[in-house]
């Protein structure tokens, strides 16, 4: 009885949103005319402006790869640890950044910039090595974010002291690499934690106050569209604050490649992902930011599903189908 009356109070908030829209032009509370809250709309309100991200290597990299955990890596990470567009680690932080920045701002005029550390595990080394890569990120007056990539296995005690000590100078936001709440999948893609460490790595990063952002993939081999949804409800739950949502890419030299070759499993189309991507921003907590629908991997090493590559038209499609099918972020979601 007691779900029963959640389902119907929440079905009364869409309602109330629904007729909102009419008059503020919105279908989402926290949104800015869109029907999903993104991070172009968060930054905005935060900063006042967009703000871009700088991909940058460290140089590290991963205890599913050096034996710690694991040699292989997931089985469907590149060579460049899923850092395929990131600067080169042979390069200073500094002059990654510089260059990083004349590529965006000779395309357009760009103040405000995150400093994104994502090739393979980046809090993978001595604390005094992450201490001096973060701050010279940090030391840019155009960087106003913070933000690494990692594994909640590599989040100790004094790694979480030096996020912390960041965190009061420049936001800090840590992105982890859930990809599936499934047991099943998270060995056949070689992840290497519990989903127990991941949740006391989120309260542990909540507890200073650092800002969650959760890695999901999609359509990954043996899962169904509700084991899908699953990993959503469950992360609807925890203490995040955003979700980057992934099409599987099959990347040439990889185990996946690997196994796609020699066992084909299902990849969608654009149509079929489309359709699924709207039931999953529409099951989703409106009040997690969406910092990603689809991505492009590097165009000479994917080999399916080729129709990422024009990342525009998807985006595109997607904006349309959410609109001719009445979809708004939260629209599904039941606390």
């Amino acid at each position: 009885m007691i779900h029963v009356l959640q389902k119907l109070s929440v079905r009364l908030s869409s309602l109330i949103f629904h007729n909102m829209r009419t008059l503020s032009n919105t279908v989402c509370p926290f949104c800015s005319g869109r029907r999903y809250y993104s991070l172009n709309d968060y930054c905005k309100e935060t900063f006042g402006e967009k703000v871009y991200r700088l991909s940058l290597s460290g140089g590290m990299t991963c205890p599913n790869r050096d034996g710690h955990v694991g040699t292989g890596g997931c089985i469907f990470c590149s060579s460049q640890g899923s850092g395929d567009f990131a600067g080169s680690a042979r390069l200073s932080i500094a002059e990654q950044i510089r260059q990083g920045k004349a590529d965006i701002s000779s395309k357009r005029p760009v103040h405000s910039y995150i400093a994104y550390f994502q090739a393979f595990t980046n809090t993978y080394a001595p604390v005094e090595t992450l201490r001096a890569l973060y701050m010279e990120a940090i030391a840019d007056p155009e960087v106003k974010i913070l933000s690494i990539a990692t594994r909640p296995d590599c989040l100790g005690a004094d790694v979480l002291a030096l996020l912390d000590e960041i965190n009061q100078i420049k936001p800090v936001w840590v992105e982890l690499g859930l990809q599936t709440i499934h047991p099943e999948t998270s060995a056949y893609i070689r992840r290497g934690y519990e989903l127990s460490v991941f949740e006391q790595a989120v309260k542990e990063l909540r507890a200073i106050g650092i800002t969650v952002i959760v890695h999901t993939i999609l359509y990954l081999p043996g899962e169904t569209k509700d084991d899908m949804l699953d990993t959503i409800h469950y992360l609807n739950h925890m203490d995040i604050q955003g979700i980057k949502l992934q099409l599987l890419h099959v990347l040439t030299h990889t185990d996946l490649a690997a196994d796609y070759e020699k066992h084909p499993f299902y990849i969608p189309d654009m149509q079929d992902y489309i359709q699924f991507l709207g039931t999953c921003i529409a099951h989703l907590n409106p009040e997690i930011v969406i910092h990603r629908l689809t991505g492009d991997g590097p165009k000479d090493l994917l080999i399916a599903p080729l129709w990422t590559s024009n990342k525009r038209t998807v985006l595109n499609q997607l904006h349309s189908h959410l609109k001719e099918q009445d979809i708004w972020q939260g629209k599904e979601y039941y606390v």
